[in-house]
């Protein structure tokens, strides 16, 4: 079967991206035996012709869009981005008759309510590799779609129990013949890497377990080191680790960084750190394999806000964690989430104090949270009476301790107008 996968992402928030996710699912129909065109529409203006363009010239048989993004995160002003993915199913269908399936991040957190909002055929919840595959089976087969894993059908819900692979080795990475050549060249581009999915953190308004599991699993760091170097070889020199807390477990970061650092890449990468267990040590192992910036993923400098976000560690385990990367030479961006529960003028007044104390190269300041589905925040939002329990969130609703809301918009753009390295 012909395969036209196509990334929805046309916003660089935060950075631009290269569509990872699509490309793992890429990976895994091309060895199943299918043959595929992967569309980017980042960068694409005309998303009409280059949709109509792929269709005539490839003749696909089933058509997937990966969804990355619900919105921008943003309580002022959000950016709802779902209507631009509704346009582009919509722009598939008026060129095409073969079935839409949707995938994603984006698309997972709340797959029945996005599934009838974006009017497709049908959806993939959470990892697709495997799952996908099977849909293309069944389809080419003509069989029931009924049990097939993971599959969301409009105004049936999930067809079969979700599943997650314990190996991640069992999947494929993306080969860099997939993305244009260019990429390589494009500064601002960091090609992203996966090593692990799943997180047990449990943060109270993070939606990672709702897509990936709370089970860690990792890929071997052999089969990482390998996409790398090919990624080397085709022009890549800048990689983004994605994974939720890059040093947990300490073992495996370091026996990567290690390895990364044996196999002579010259590469320069980024992660996000989780601020605990992070010894001297592994620090170094970082940034002799080619670490140069990192993401602490703090967001409180109150030791009871932390506690109510569920956070595993306290201000001066962040402090140590700053300082170390600061000694190595690696750049530092933070994270602040204001008005959460708990939140007072103090609290406020606290992490912000201490966000600048840590001297970040960067921090970015978060006005209420994003509650998702299947989260404690959501749960709180709905003792509170600031959400229906059975909203399924898919439209933005924000978290905010409702008489700080003036005060903490007054606070963030005075610290913003001191400091030009602080970003909302």
């Amino acid at each position: 079967m012909k395969i036209l996968l196509i990334s929805a992402n046309t916003e660089r928030i935060n950075m631009p991206t290269i569509p990872l996710g699509l490309g793992c699912i890429a990976a895994a129909v091309q060895q199943a035996g299918h043959e595929i065109l992967l569309l980017d529409l980042l960068g694409v203006t005309d998303t009409r012709s280059a949709i109509a363009k792929a269709v005539t010239d490839f003749h696909p048989h089933v058509i997937g869009i990966s969804v990355r993004n619900i919105d921008d995160q943003k309580m002022a002003d959000t950016k709802f981005l779902l209507d631009q993915v509704r346009a582009i199913v919509s722009q598939c269908k008026s060129v095409s008759d073969v079935p839409v399936v949707l995938g994603g991040a984006g698309y997972s957190v709340s797959p029945a309510a996005a599934l009838e909002y974006l009017q497709a055929d049908m959806g993939i919840q959470g990892e697709g590799e495997a799952a996908f595959v099977a849909l293309l089976e069944r389809l080419q087969e003509n069989a029931n779609l009924a049990g097939t894993p993971s599959l969301y059908l409009p105004g049936k819900g999930l067809q079969g129990e979700r599943s997650f692979v314990a190996d991640l080795d069992t999947f494929p990475l993306p080969d860099p013949s997939l993305w244009p050549g260019s990429y390589a060249n494009e500064p601002q581009l960091w090609m992203p890497i996966q090593t692990r999915r799943g997180c047990a953190m449990d943060c109270s308004y993070c939606s990672t377990a709702t897509i990936e599991g709370k089970v860690l699993r990792k890929r071997s760091v052999e089969t990482v080191i390998r996409s790398v170097a090919r990624h080397v070889e085709a022009g890549f020199k800048r990689f983004y680790f994605t994974d939720n807390t890059f040093n947990l477990p300490p073992s495996y970061a370091r026996e990567l960084c290690r390895h990364l650092t044996a196999a002579k890449l010259d590469i320069s990468w980024r992660c996000i750190v989780y601020p605990v267990k992070l010894d001297e040590s592994l620090v170094i192992d970082m940034a002799e394999s080619g670490c140069k910036e990192v993401s602490l993923g703090f967001e409180s400098g109150n030791p009871e806000i932390l506690r109510n976000f569920n956070k595993r560690f306290k201000p001066d385990d962040i402090r140590h964690t700053s300082d170390l990367m600061a000694k190595y030479g690696m750049k530092r961006m933070g994270f602040l989430l204001l008005g959460g529960p708990g939140e007072t003028k103090e609290t406020v007044e606290e992490s912000i104090a201490f966000a600048d104390s840590l001297k970040l190269d960067m921090v970015k300041l978060n006005v209420g949270i994003r509650i998702y589905p299947n989260t404690a925040l959501a749960r709180i939002a709905a003792d509170e009476g600031i959400i229906e329990r059975d909203d399924p969130l898919l439209f933005p609703k924000f978290y905010v301790v409702a008489d700080l809301k003036d005060f903490l918009y007054e606070t963030v753009n005075h610290w913003l107008s001191l400091r030009p390295n602080w970003t909302t």
